[in-house]
C-alpha cells in the first residue's frame, strides 16, 4: 500500500496545495458535481421544515418526503464516489459569512476522499432505515416528528462531515447531539426515555467542553478556522501548534471521546436504545458516534505532526474501551444492549487504530461497521415488531416464523464476529495487523492492545452466537396467544440489501479486487503517513479469525439447542458470582457518577434555594418598598400636594368670581363713573411717571 498522510484527510484545498508542491497525482475538481455537493447538506434540512410545516397534511406525516431526501443523498454520494474513484477529487466551496477581526466566519462543503467516502455511508445507510422507518412507525401518534428530526439527524451529520472549517464542523457536531436528544426521547412519556435523552445530552456537553476549547486555541494560533490552514500550519511545524499541540490534540480528543462513547464517556449509548430502532441503526452505523472517529480522521494530520504524543492516549483508551464493553454485551437480554455494547466495543477498535497511527484502518472499520451494525439494528427492530419485547428471554424458535429476518441477521452476526470473507473479517484484522506493526515501530504498547483486540474479536463472537441462538433456535417462549409473523416487504427489504453491503463491504480494501481503501480515501501523499501494515499479516489474521471461530463454536456449545429450556441453557453458562454481579451492575461506572452528581447536586440545590430565597425576598421587599413609596406618593404628593393646590386654585377662582359678582350691577350709568374713574387714575399715573 502506498505510505498515506493526511491525503483524503485535510481539505480540497489542502490537497491542491500538495499538488503545487509536486506530490503525488492528478487531482480533478469534480466539476459540477462537486460544485453542486452543497444540495445533499441542503435538502434534509428543507425536508425537515417542509414536514414540520406540512408534515400533517401529507401522506404519513411526510415520511415519503424524507425518505426522497436522503435517497438523493445515496445516489448523489453514489456517483461522487463512482467519480472519485476514477480520478480522485479535491474540491472546496466557501462563502463568507461574516468578518470578525482577523477571521473569516465561513460556509463551506469540502469533497475529497474522506467527505465521499461519509456521503456514502450516511446516504446508504440513511436510506434504509428511513425506508424500513415507514413500516415501523405506521401509527406512531408522534409521527410528523419523528421524521422532522429523522431528517434533521441525518443533515446535521452531513453538515458535519462536509465541512470546509473547524467552526462550521463544530455546528453540525451540535446539531447531530439536539437531534439525538429529540429522537432518542421520542416516547417522552416515559421517565426512563426522557432520562436517557436527557443523559445523552449532557455526557456529550461535558465532553464537549474539551473539544470547544481545542478548537478555538489553534484558530486562535492560525488565525484561520479553515482545516487547510490549520493542518497546515501543523505538517509544517508552526510554533504556536508545537507548543500546544499535546494540549489542544487531548481536548479534541475528549471531544471525540463523548461522541463515539469512549471509556469514560460510554455510559450515554447504551441508554440511547429508548429511541425507535430505526434511530438506533442510523445513530450507531453512519451518525452521531461515527463523528469522534470522523475527527481523529480529519485532524490526523494535526496528531502526526503536532500531537503525536496524545496518540499512545487515544490507542489505549480505544483498547480498553472494546475489553470493557464486549464483556458488558455478555450479560444483556435486551438485545437492543447486546448490539448497543457492541457498537461501543467496535468503535474502540476504530480509535484504537487512529492512536497506533493507522487511520486507513480506523476509516475502513467505520465503513464495513456501518453495513453489518445498521443490518443488526434493524433485524433486531424487526423481532421487537415481531414478539412485542426486547428481551431474548421472550424470543428463541423466531427462524420458523422470521426466515428472512433470521438470515440477514445471521449474516450480520457472521460479519460482526470477523468471520472468514465477510465485511468484519477484512477491516477487524487490518486494525490488529495495524497494531501489531505500530509495536515493531515506535509503540511497543500497541502490542498489549492488539491482544485485547484479539481477546475482544473472541468475545465479540461469543456474544453473537450467544444473541443469535437465544433469539432464533429453541422454543418460542413469547405469549403464546401472539404467533410471531414476519416484517413487512418495506422492512425486510432493507435488511437484504444491508446483508448484501455486510458481504463484500470488505472487499473495497483487497488489492487486486478493488483499488485499495488507501488510494481510495484519497490520492496522494502530503504530510507524515500513515502507520499501517503493508501487507498482510498472516499470523495476526490466523489468530484474530481463530479466536472469532473458537468464540462462535463455543457460544454454539452453550447456547445452541432446539429442545432445552432457556434455564437448562443458562445453567451451562454461569459465570462466576462476583464477575457476574460486576457485570450486571456495569462495574458500577454509573453508580459512581451517581455519587458524584449527588454530591455536586445537594450543595447545588441548597445553593439555588438559598439564591432563590433571596431573590424572592429581594423581589418581596422591593414590592414592599414601592407600596410604601407609591402610598406616600398617593397621599402626600397626588393628594395633599398636587391635588390641594389645583382645588385651591379652582376655589380661589371661584371666591374670586364671587366677590367681583357684587359689581356686577347691570346699571349702564355705575359702569361709565367707573370707566371715567380708571381713566383718570391711569392719566395721573401717567403724569406722575413721565414727570421724572
Amino acid at each position: 500500500m502506498v505510505n498515506l498522510a493526511t491525503l483524503a484527510l485535510s481539505a480540497g484545498s489542502l490537497l491542491a496545495t500538495a499538488e503545487e508542491e509536486g506530490h503525488g497525482v492528478e487531482l480533478s475538481d469534480g466539476g459540477l458535481l462537486a460544485q453542486y455537493a452543497w444540495l445533499m447538506v441542503v435538502l434534509p434540512f428543507v425536508a425537515a421544515l417542509v414536514i414540520t410545516l406540512y408534515g400533517k397534511r401529507t401522506p404519513r406525516g411526510g415520511a415519503w418526503i424524507a425518505v426522497g431526501t436522503v435517497g438523493f443523498v445515496l445516489v448523489y454520494g453514489l456517483v461522487l464516489l463512482i467519480s472519485h474513484w476514477a480520478t480522485p477529487i479535491a474540491h472546496t466551496e466557501n462563502i463568507n459569512i461574516a468578518t470578525i477581526g482577523q477571521f473569516d466566519i465561513e460556509w463551506g462543503v469540502v469533497v475529497d476522499g474522506l467527505s465521499i467516502m461519509m456521503f456514502f455511508v450516511v446516504g446508504a445507510i440513511a436510506t434504509a432505515s428511513f425506508t424500513y422507518a415507514v413500516s415501523y412507525m405506521e401509527g406512531d401518534i408522534r409521527e410528523t416528528a419523528f421524521w422532522a428530526s429523522f431528517s434533521l439527524f441525518a443533515g446535521a451529520m452531513l453538515v458535519l462531515v462536509s465541512a470546509a472549517n473547524i467552526l462550521q464542523m463544530l455546528v453540525g457536531w451540535e446539531l447531530v447531539g439536539l437531534a439525538s436528544y429529540l429522537l432518542i426521547g421520542h416516547y417522552w412519556e416515559e421517565k426512563e426515555n426522557s432520562s436517557a435523552a436527557m443523559k445523552a445530552f449532557l455526557v456529550n456537553k461535558v465532553a464537549d467542553v474539551g473539544l470547544i476549547i481545542g478548537v478555538l486555541i489553534p484558530a486562535l494560533i492560525v488565525g484561520s478556522f479553515r482545516f487547510h490552514d490549520i493542518l497546515g500550519a501543523a505538517v509544517e511545524g508552526n510554533p504556536g501548534l508545537v507548543k500546544y499541540g499535546f494540549i489542544i490534540g487531548l481536548l479534541l480528543f475528549i471531544g471525540a471521546m463523548g461522541k463515539s462513547a469512549q471509556f469514560p464517556f460510554h455510559v450515554w449509548l447504551p441508554d440511547a436504545m429508548a429511541g425507535p430502532t430505526p434511530v438506533s441503526a442510523l445513530m450507531h452505523a453512519a451518525t452521531m458516534v461515527t463523528a469522534g472517529v470522523y475527527l481523529l480522521g480529519r485532524m490526523f494530520p494535526f496528531y502526526n505532526s503536532v500531537a503525536i504524543d496524545v496518540l499512545p492516549i487515544v490507542m489505549w483508551i480505544g483498547g480498553i474501551t472494546m475489553l470493557i464493553a464486549g464483556l458488558l454485551a455478555i450479560v444483556q437480554d435486551d438485545i437492543k444492549r447486546v448490539l448497543a455494547y457492541s457498537t461501543v466495543s467496535q468503535l474502540g477498535y476504530m480509535v484504537a487504530a487512529m492512536g497506533a497511527g493507522a487511520y486507513t484502518a480506523g476509516l475502513f472499520h467505520l465503513f464495513t461497521h456501518a453495513f453489518f451494525k445498521s443490518l443488526l439494528f434493524l433485524g433486531a427492530g424487526s423481532v421487537i415488531h415481531a414478539v412485542h419485547s426486547n428481551n431474548m428471554s421472550d424470543m428463541g424458535g423466531l427462524r420458523k416464523y422470521m426466515p428472512t429476518t433470521f438470515w440477514t441477521f445471521g449474516i450480520g452476526s457472521l460479519a460482526l464476529a470477523g468471520f472468514p470473507l465477510l465485511a468484519g473479517f477484512f477491516s477487524k484484522d487490518e486494525v490488529l495487523a495495524s497494531l501489531n506493526y505500530a509495536s515493531s515501530h515506535g509503540t511497543p504498547s500497541a502490542t498489549f492492545v492488539m491482544w485485547i483486540g484479539i481477546v475482544t474479536a473472541f468475545i465479540t463472537a461469543f456474544y453473537m452466537a450467544r444473541a443469535v441462538f437465544l433469539t432464533f433456535f429453541g422454543e418460542y417462549k413469547g405469549d403464546p396467544a401472539h404467533e410471531p409473523h414476519e416484517s413487512p416487504r418495506l422492512m425486510t427489504v432493507p435488511l437484504q440489501a444491508l446483508a448484501v453491503g455486510a458481504i463484500v463491504a470488505g472487499y473495497f480494501n483487497v488489492p487486486g479486487i478493488f483499488t485499495p481503501f488507501t488510494d481510495w480515501l484519497s490520492g496522494r501523499e502530503f504530510a507524515p503517513g500513515d502507520h499501517h501494515a503493508e501487507s498482510f499479516d498472516i499470523l495476526v489474521l490466523v489468530l484474530g479469525s481463530l479466536a472469532g471461530l473458537i468464540g462462535i463454536a463455543i457460544g454454539y456449545s452453550f447456547f445452541f439447542a432446539d429442545g432445552e429450556s432457556q434455564e437448562a441453557r443458562d445453567r451451562r453458562f454461569r459465570l462466576p458470582g462476583p464477575i457476574h454481579t460486576l457485570l450486571v451492575n456495569k462495574y458500577y461506572i454509573d453508580d459512581f457518577y451517581m455519587l458524584i452528581v449527588n454530591f455536586i447536586k445537594r450543595p447545588l440545590a441548597n445553593a439555588a434555594n438559598w439564591l432563590n430565597g433571596l431573590i424572592d425576598a429581594a423581589v418581596s421587599g422591593t414590592g414592599i418598598l414601592m407600596s410604601v413609596l407609591g402610598k406616600f406618593v398617593y397621599e402626600g404628593l397626588d393628594q395633599r400636594g398636587i391635588d390641594a393646590s389645583i382645588n385651591a386654585i379652582g376655589g380661589g377662582t371661584g371666591e374670586a368670581g364671587g366677590a367681583l359678582r357684587y359689581i356686577q350691577t347691570g346699571k349702564v350709568q355705575q359702569y361709565a363713573a367707573a370707566l371715567f374713574i380708571g381713566v383718570l387714575l391711569l392719566a395721573v399715573g401717567f403724569f406722575i411717571v413721565t414727570s421724572r
